[in-house]
């Protein structure tokens, strides 16, 4: 189709666009108590709270903005929707279990005795929730 991006999905951009590639990405996850959420992301994870107000509490996740949001109710995804890169993930694992995080266990993987599953490739992935059954990740890459 005449007109698209390399990619055939859009248009194509003139020179001088500005693309999302080069914009910081902003993570968002809901809580019902911004309170508990805070203590949890701040305490239990140790990020740092940059602003909290009525409406959100925003943490720094090494240099990506983490925006909790404050909501009435919630219905938990049922898959991961923040995941974190670690480079030793048994270490990481051992220290928020420390802090209190409970590892979930899927009865359709073989995970270790830290909840830690290796995937065919040679991945290593646990799961976590935040008090709001958000559910959370650790990877480390082969």
């Amino acid at each position: 189709m005449k007109g698209l991006g390399a990619s055939g999905i859009g248009p194509a951009l003139t020179t001088g666009s500005t693309m999302l590639e080069s914009s910081d990405l902003i993570a968002f996850a809901a809580a019902t108590d911004l309170a508990r959420a805070r203590e949890f992301y701040e305490q239990a994870l140790g990020l740092t709270v940059v602003e909290q107000n009525d409406f959100a509490c925003v943490l720094d996740a090494h240099g990506t903005m983490l925006r909790i949001t404050a909501v009435p109710a919630i219905t938990p995804a049922g898959y991961t929707v923040i995941g974190w890169r670690v480079g030793d993930i048994a270490a990481a694992v051992a220290g928020l279990a420390e802090r209190g995080v409970v590892f979930l266990r899927y009865d359709s993987m073989d995970q270790d005795a830290g909840g830690i599953w290796t995937t065919p490739g040679g991945d290593r992935v646990a799961w976590f929730a935040d008090p709001d059954g958000n559910v959370l990740s650790l990877t480390q890459f082969r």
